[in-house]
């Protein structure tokens, strides 16, 4: 169970049927802890807790396009220690990466996760990231063992079709399992054509709910144009799209008294099908900046979607039946 502060400032949201409440801002690893101190990480974390955000976004990225040994995970375990911070008080959502299954396993991928991160367990896992077919049927198997084992209690599926997430879904009820309850899913004013059409539309209705990841894209609508470390992929190749739709989003924050970054966070928010938006921060004033998005997305939500309709960038470019990936 975990505790947060009575009157948490950051408006909660529940994680699809199967999931636990969660706050409406979660924090991502990739490229976030190591690229600030020790001390930095520590005092991020502690008021992170301190606004009602307990959830971490954190991953061994070891395999495929993510095989760079990177040490985030292990620095992101060492800080939660530092910080003082015992299991109860935080959710982890972790990965396990199809890039080598089921040659690499869930049960030997979560142990060694787990282990780099110092604890038993998660409370959620993303299940994600393939191209070609999947045997969905032995997935939602195997993600059943380990909720048996008491590794986690939920999970969602990361850049999926919604055609798989539909045969994970039904296998799932038919077999008496745990479902696929959130769908994380590339989403921002520019990336839009894929969580916004029709199939997944049909999911969110069903009871799926979105975790919005690469609402920055990188950095890049925050203002960081050419970004110089390793980003989120890009389907459809429209990154130029994307720079060049930056302007827009700037002029929109500047019309409405924010910042870039504030203003795509609050746009994702703004969807009721998102449960909770993932972001990462380098320093405290940016996370601190970024939690300003909550005002925006109160006073002007609505009114923002509409001023970025323009900034929809893949809307003629990806089919809203793929995965995004």
């Amino acid at each position: 169970m975990v505790h947060s502060p009575a009157g948490s400032p950051v408006p909660r949201r529940r994680l699809g049927a199967h999931g636990p409440e969660v706050p409406v801002l979660g924090l991502g690893s990739w490229n976030t802890w190591d690229r600030m101190s020790m001390a930095d990480a520590v005092a991020l974390i502690r008021d992170a807790l301190a606004h009602g955000v307990e959830l971490f976004d954190v991953a061994h990225y070891d395999m495929g396009p993510h095989a760079e040994n990177a040490r985030t995970d292990l620095i992101f375990g060492r800080a939660i220690r530092e910080a003082g911070v015992a299991r109860d008080q935080y959710l982890l959502c972790g990965k396990l990466w199809l890039w080598e299954y089921p040659k690499k396993g869930f049960a030997e991928q979560m142990a060694v996760s787990l282990d780099r991160i110092g604890t038993d367990r998660a409370d959620l896992v993303v299940v994600g990231d393939f191209f070609g077919e999947l045997d969905v049927p032995a997935v939602v198997g195997d993600v059943a063992e380990q909720i048996a084992a008491g590794r986690f209690t939920a999970w969602g599926v990361n850049n999926w079709s919604a055609a798989d997430v539909w045969r994970a879904r039904r296998f799932a009820a038919e077999q008496g399992l745990t479902p696929p309850t959130f769908a994380q899913l590339k989403y921002s004013p520019a990336r839009r054509t894929v969580p916004e059409g029709e199939p997944f539309a049909e999911l969110f209705a069903d009871g799926l709910v979105m975790q919005a990841s690469d609402v920055l894209e990188g950095g890049i609508l925050a203002g960081n144009l050419h970004p110089q470390r390793k980003i989120g992929a890009d389907p459809g190749n429209i990154r130029d799209r994307i720079r060049a739709a930056y302007p827009l989003v700037a002029k929109v924050a500047a019309d409405f008294d924010a910042t870039p970054a504030q203003v795509a966070i609050a746009f994702c928010l703004a969807n009721p099908t998102v449960a909770t938006v993932l972001f990462g921060a380098s320093r405290m004033s940016q996370w601190q900046d970024n939690l300003k998005a909550l005002a925006l997305l109160t006073h002007h939500g609505s009114a923002l979607r509409t001023a970025l309709t323009d900034a929809w960038a893949d809307k003629d470019v990806m089919d809203p039946a793929a995965s995004g990936a």
